[in-house]
C-alpha cells in the first residue's frame, strides 16, 4: 500500500513541473477545461472585436456624442477583457489548489498507514 501511494505521489505530482507557468497553462487547455477554455476564448473575441469596431467608429465620426459612445464603448470592452483574462488566471490557480490538496490527502493516507503499521 505504501509504494502504491508513493508511486502515485511521485508520478502525478512533480514538483519541479508543477510550479511552472508552462505547467499551469497546459492544466489550463486540456480536455477536462475545454468548455471554460471555449467560454473564455469566444467572449475575449466578441470584446475585442467590439473595441476594434468601437475604436474605428470613434476616429471615424465627427459628431462628439457618437465619439463619447465610442470611447466608452471601447473602454468597456476593454475592461471586459481584462476581467476575463483575472478569471482565466483564478481558474488556473483553482486547479493548482486542487492538486495541492490531493498531495495533502495522499500524504497523509501514507502518514495513517505508517502510524497504523506501528
Amino acid at each position: 500500500m505504501d509504494e502504491q501511494i508513493k508511486k502515485i505521489i511521485e508520478d502525478n505530482y512533480d514538483d519541479s513541473r508543477q510550479d511552472g507557468l508552462t505547467s499551469m497553462i497546459r492544466d489550463f487547455y486540456n480536455r477536462k477545461m475545454l468548455s471554460m477554455v471555449v467560454l473564455v476564448w469566444s467572449f475575449g473575441i466578441i470584446f475585442m472585436a467590439g473595441a476594434i469596431y468601437s475604436g474605428i467608429m470613434f476616429f471615424q465620426t465627427s459628431d462628439i456624442q457618437y465619439q463619447i459612445m465610442y470611447a466608452v464603448i471601447f473602454m468597456i470592452c476593454l475592461q471586459w477583457v481584462g476581467s476575463l483574462k483575472i478569471f482565466a488566471w483564478q481558474v488556473i490557480h483553482r486547479n493548482s489548489i486542487k492538486r495541492e490538496i490531493k498531495r495533502l490527502e495522499l500524504t497523509i493516507a501514507e502518514l495513517s498507514q505508517t502510524v497504523k503499521g506501528k
